[in-house]
């Protein structure tokens, strides 16, 4: 029996973004296209719809990242409002009609804020540090910090939380959350400290290690689960996140001291600081999506294009 169109529709992740209803049928039969052409059609189904889950998933940071691109070549400089107030001004646009058009979920909502004031802090300091410099001027700002890169960090909170719907997360290994708690704590307190006494990012990688070392990432594209260790994907996200600033300092939206007479690429370890923040990210991301077990006998069901799975459905038809 083929689930209808209401169980799809609950059992979806179009739950959380009703906007994807309309794209159950093109997914079906895409679907079934590639179950007619043997393990290559289905390996270019699943990497289409990987690649499109991931685009959904960067929906607030792509948005961001293409208004920084965008203003940097287009945004005159005449304009009586400066450039920075208006990347403030699109950033609480897109969140509105996010929220309005139910694009953003609640819980997402909720970890944007936090990120947000986590992020805003942090960019306070670091500037009157001289980390970073924002060169250009502005009015929507906190101690000379533009009030949209909060917002540029709420991007990675949002890029994790629905990535982990979409993708359907479950874990093995995991640690507990209270020693994820300790080490986000210890890695944000360095980002201070280290400019007053010795750094010990070192001590926090290797912490890092022995926290996630053993745990792995299940993952759903469509009907089964793939895995990495979550070390790998933490590095991952870390690496395209280096690339996006690089594309920040090249547009002047922030500089570097080295960067002050000519654009030089964000030195690679970097990266190294991007992947400790993601640390503190998955903590923050868990305080509204707990980590669930991955057990192999756990059915994996029929996908909505979405993301979320028709696992109940599954369920009930496997035991008939």
């Amino acid at each position: 029996m083929a689930p209808s169109v209401d169980d799809r529709h609950r059992d979806s992740a179009t739950r959380y973004w009703p906007v994807l209803a309309p794209l159950h049928s093109l997914d079906n039969n895409f679907a079934a296209w590639a179950a007619r052409n043997g393990r290559l059609g289905v390996f270019l189904y699943e990497f289409i719809r990987f690649g499109v889950k991931q685009a959904w998933a960067c929906l607030f940071g792509g948005l961001m990242l293409a208004l920084i691109i965008a203003t940097y070549f287009f945004y005159p400089s005449s304009a009586a409002l400066y450039r920075y107030d208006f990347l403030t001004l699109c950033a609480l646009v897109i969140q509105l009609a996010l929220i309005l058009t139910r694009m953003e979920t609640l819980d997402e909502v909720k970890v944007i804020l936090i990120f947000h004031v986590v992020g805003t802090v942090m960019e306070i300091f670091k500037t009157a540090k001289g980390s970073w410099v924002y060169p250009e001027a502005a009015w929507l700002r906190i101690a000379g910090v533009p009030l949209f890169t909060g917002f540029m960090y709420a991007c990675v909170g949002s890029y994790m939380a629905r990535a982990w719907r979409l993708f359907d997360f479950r874990f093995t290994g995991h640690p507990p959350r209270w020693a994820i708690f300790l080490l986000s704590a210890a890695i944000y307190v360095n980002f201070f400290t280290h400019h007053y006494v010795a750094d010990i990012r070192y001590l926090l990688f290797a912490g890092c290690i022995v926290v996630f070392g053993p745990a792995w990432i299940y993952y759903r594209i469509h009907t089964r689960y793939r895995r990495m260790p979550v070390l790998l994907s933490a590095l991952l996200v870390a690496f395209f996140i280096w690339v996006a600033e690089n594309v920040g300092t090249l547009t002047h939206t922030w500089t570097y001291p080295g960067q002050a007479a000519a654009w030089t690429m964000v030195a690679p370890a970097k990266m190294g600081s991007w992947f400790l923040l993601i640390v503190i990210s998955y903590g923050l991301v868990t305080l509204v999506n707990r980590p669930q077990p991955y057990t192999p006998a756990q059915p994996t069901g029929r996908i909505g294009p979405s993301g979320d799975s028709l696992t109940r459905h599954a369920h009930r038809e496997r035991s008939r």
